[in-house]
């Protein structure tokens, strides 16, 4: 009882599949550079920006936590200062490169507005 789609379609009305078929392939197309490219490329820039930071920075986590770096733990963390005496134990991948890239420009705006004073 399986019916072919292609009899289907050229018993309905003769019409060739292949518009059809160029109209899914250019849907996956489009897909892939509007939404599966920028995020692989995002992460391949979030990875790379977290395996650069180093102790002494200041960062803001994704949880939103602002903090400085004290020391790179062997097993890939990072302890941070958040307050004064008070540290934490954070994963290299829980820093934000957006947030902290935000916190670093605010700033510099600022110092530099200070300077100009």
């Amino acid at each position: 009882m399986f019916v072919n789609l292609q009899t289907i379609l050229f018993q309905a009305g003769g019409a060739s599949p292949m518009p059809s078929l160029f109209i899914m392939v250019g849907m996956i197309v489009v897909m892939y550079f509007f939404m599966i490219r920028p995020q692989a490329k995002r992460a391949k820039e979030q990875k790379k920006f977290a395996e650069s930071i180093g102790a002494g920075e200041k960062i803001i986590t994704t949880a939103g936590i602002h903090g400085t770096i004290q020391r790179i733990n062997e097993d890939g963390t990072l302890q941070i200062e958040v307050g004064r005496g008070m540290f934490m134990t954070v994963e290299r991948s829980a820093v934000s490169m957006e947030l902290t890239a935000a916190y670093k420009k605010k700033t510099e705006a600022a110092a530099t507005a200070l300077a100009t004073k």
